[in-house]
């Protein structure tokens, strides 16, 4: 993941610096509201982990089991925004995306089918600022940065986590027709803030029935994504 950031990073810049000083455009084109419909596919990485003390009259024990997880997820949704034109060749885009879709993260316990619960992480809202250099006429390259939030459920016998929020990472182009119908493609990255949740049985319990409350469960999920819009600007 900090191979992407670098990388995203650098194409920033380096395109940023090349063609800043030689644009001749119309920001106008790309100015004023907009609606799109998102199509998106996501990379969801997540390293899941459990802990669990295990008491008696004489000793304390803990144990751990950590799961590096790789999941893809598929999600739509919609976006709405505004671009302001600030000079012939740049513009300020301030918005807001919904995807619904869910992805799920599985910890499985091993041999005890008691352990096994799973997060999911569905009902993505980004709120986003999108520095944007206009290239023609028609074309134009943005950097995005913005702030997200996701909804959190399990199944198991745990509790349910805070809803999650993150800081997003763009680099994209949106092309606009003179009928005012655009299309955007945007790749980059959501670095989500942790999941943790615990057992709900008492530490007392008998043997198999569910999770006792002194094991913990957490995940870090960090999302890649990649996106294509088709919209209209107004």
């Amino acid at each position: 993941m900090n191979k992407l950031k670098t990388t995203l990073f650098a194409a920033c810049s380096l395109v940023l610096v090349t063609i800043g000083t030689s644009v001749k455009a119309d920001s106008s084109n790309f100015a004023g509201p907009y609606i799109g419909l998102t199509a998106s596919g996501y990379g969801i990485q997540a390293s899941s982990t459990s802990s669990s003390g295990v008491v008696s009259e004489d000793t304390t024990s803990t144990t751990i089991d950590k799961i590096d997880i790789g999941k893809v997820a598929a999600v739509v949704g919609i976006e709405l925004g505004y671009a302001l034109p600030l000079g012939s060749a740049f513009l300020i885009d301030i918005g807001g995306t919904y995807h619904s879709g869910e992805a799920k993260i599985d910890h499985n316990g091993g041999d005890n089918e008691t352990a096994a619960v799973s997060f999911t992480i569905d009902d993505l809202v980004t709120f986003y600022i999108a520095p944007t250099l206009v290239l023609s006429d028609t074309s134009s390259l943005y950097v995005k940065v913005g702030l997200s939030e996701a909804d959190t459920g399990v199944t198991g016998d745990i509790t349910t986590p805070a809803r999650l929020s993150g800081t997003t990472w763009a680099i994209g182009t949106r092309t606009v027709l003179n009928s005012g119908i655009f299309i955007r493609t945007e790749a980059g990255y959501t670095d989500y803030n942790g999941i943790s949740a615990h057992g709900t049985n008492a530490a007392n319990a008998a043997a198999g029935a569910g999770v006792q409350a002194t094991t913990a469960y957490s995940a870090e999920p960090t999302i890649a994504f990649g996106t294509i819009s088709l919209g209209f600007r107004f």
